[in-house]
C-alpha cells in the first residue's frame, strides 16, 4: 500500500507512459532510469507467456484429450501442439485487440473483468454454504513458529508477481480520455491494490473451505478438482476452469497494454532504437511494440510448463526493483517538500528493497537459483545491447 500511495502522487504529478523511467528521468542518471524502467518492462512481459502457456495448461485440464501429439520435453514436461497452438492462437488474438487501439482493449478488460468477479461471487457463496471450518488446520504446513515464519516468507516472494498490475495505471495515463481528473488514477491505483488483496485471500479461504488444504497440496489437485469432489458436481469444476480461463485472458491483456506503452517510451525517449515509439496513424496504437512483444511470447511460449514457476520467481525480483526506483525517485524530487507523502515512500522504498533482498540474498529460502538468475540475467544483457546500440 505505501508503494502504490507514492505511485499514485507520482503519476498525478507526471502523467507519462514511462512511468518509473518518467519518475527517475532527471534525477537519477540516464542509465539508472533506462535500468529500472527495463526491468518494469520484462515484469509485465514476462506475465504474458506465463498467460499463453497456462491458458493451455487451463484447457487440458478441461479437456484431457489435449494432452496429445506431444512435440518434446523441456526440464521433464512435456509440449503437446494441441496445448502450444491455443497459447499462440491467444497471443495472436491479444495482440490484434491491442493493435486496433486502446478502447476495444478496455472494451475486453471490463468484461472478462467484471465475469469473473460475478463468478467469483458465485464460488464465494457456494464455499460458504457447502464448506465447513475443519478444513482449515493446520494453518501451516510445518508444526511451531519455525515452520509459520518459513510459509510466510516462501509466500512473500512470489505476492509481488501476483500483486504487480495497480502501477500499469501509470502507463495508460497518456490515454485517458480528455478532461480526465488526475485525482482519479491515484483512486484507481488504491483500489486495484485493495480489490487484489481481497480476491487472492478470499479465493484462498474459499477453496480451503471448501476441501482439506493439504488433501489438495498433497495430490497436487487443480482448484476445479477440489470443488468437483466436495460438491459431486462436474458443472461446478467447469465453471471454475472457465473462471480461470477468464482470468488469464484478462491479465494477458492487461499486461500486454503495460509492456507495450512502456516500451514505447522507452523507444521515444531514445533509450532504446526509436521504432518501438512508432505509433499507427489511425489507431493510435505502438505498433512495432505489440509486433514485438507478441513474437517474444510467441517463441517464450514454446517452453512450456517448465517456464510458469521460474517466470513467477523472475516477476517478483523485476517488480521489486522498479517498485523501489518509483520510491526513491519520489523521495529525490520531494526533497525540499516535508511531510507524510515523503514517510509513505521512505517506508515503500523499504519494502521493496527487503522484495529484491528476498530474491538475491543466497541465504534466504526461496531466493534465485541458476535458472532464474540465467532468464534475469539474459534479459538485462538484452536491455544493455539496445542501450548500446542506440543512436546518440
Amino acid at each position: 500500500m505505501p508503494v502504490a500511495l507514492t505511485y499514485g502522487r507520482l503519476v498525478r504529478r507526471i502523467p507519462d507512459a514511462g512511468a518509473e523511467i518518467a519518475y527517475a528521468e532527471g534525477v537519477f542518471p540516464p542509465a539508472i532510469a533506462f535500468a529500472a524502467g527495463w526491468s518494469m518492462v520484462l515484469a509485465y512481459a514476462i506475465v504474458c507467456p506465463w498467460e499463453a502457456v497456462a491458458v493451455g495448461n487451463v484447457l487440458a485440464r478441461a479437456l484431457p484429450q489435449l494432452n496429445v501429439m506431444p512435440l518434446y520435453e523441456i526440464a521433464g514436461r512435456t509440449v503437446y501442439a494441441p496445448r502450444l497452438l491455443a497459447g499462440l492462437l491467444l497471443t495472436g488474438a491479444i495482440a490484434w485487440i491491442n493493435f486496433r487501439g486502446i478502447a476495444p482493449s478496455a472494451r475486453f478488460q471490463n468484461a472478462t473483468t467484471f465475469s469473473l468477479l460475478g463468478l467469483f461471487g458465485v464460488f464465494l457463496v457456494t464455499a460458504l454454504v457447502s464448506g465447513s471450518p475443519a478444513n482449515l488446520p493446520p494453518l501451516f504446513a510445518r508444526p511451531g513458529s519455525t515452520g509459520a515464519w518459513l510459509s510466510i516468507l516462501l509466500v512473500l516472494q512470489v505476492v509481488p508477481y501476483f500483486m504487480t498490475g495497480f502501477e500499469s495505471v501509470a502507463k495508460a495515463s497518456e490515454e485517458a480520455r480528455p478532461g480526465f481528473d488526475p485525482r482519479y488514477f491515484a483512486r484507481a491505483i488504491t483500489l486495484a491494490i485493495t480489490v487484489g488483496v481481497a480476491f487472492y485471500v478470499l479465493i484462498i479461504a474459499a477453496v480451503s473451505f471448501v476441501y482439506p488444504w493439504q488433501a489438495i497440496v498433497s495430490g497436487q489437485l487443480g482448484t476445479e478438482a477440489a470443488f468437483e469432489r466436495a460438491l459431486g458436481s462436474r458443472f461446478m469444476a467447469q465453471l471454475v476452469l472457465f473462471a480461470a480461463f477468464l482470468s488469464l485472458l484478462k491479465i494477458f491483456n492487461g499486461n500486454f497494454v503495460a509492456a507495450t506503452r512502456l516500451m514505447f517510451a522507452v523507444g521515444r525517449r531514445n533509450l532504446v532504437h526509436t521504432s518501438l515509439a512508432r505509433v499507427h496513424d489511425t489507431h493510435g496504437t505502438p505498433t512495432v511494440a505489440i509486433v514485438l512483444l507478441g513474437t517474444l511470447t510467441a517463441v517464450a511460449s514454446c517452453l512450456g510448463d517448465a517456464v510458469l514457476v521460474p517466470i513467477s520467481e523472475v516477476g517478483s525480483l523485476a517488480v521489486g526493483i522498479g517498485w523501489l526506483s518509483a520510491c526513491l525517485a519520489f523521495l529525490a524530487r520531494t526533497r525540499n517538500e516535508p511531510g507524510l507523502p515523503r514517510a509513505t515512500a521512505a517506508v515503500g522504498a523499504l519494502v521493496s528493497a527487503a522484495i529484491v533482498l528476498m530474491k538475491v540474498a543466497p541465504q534466504v529460502p526461496g531466493s534465485f537459483r541458476a535458472m532464474e538468475w540465467t532468464a534475469f540475467g539474459a534479459w538485462m544483457a538484452l536491455g544493455a545491447a539496445f542501450w548500446l546500440a542506440r543512436t546518440r
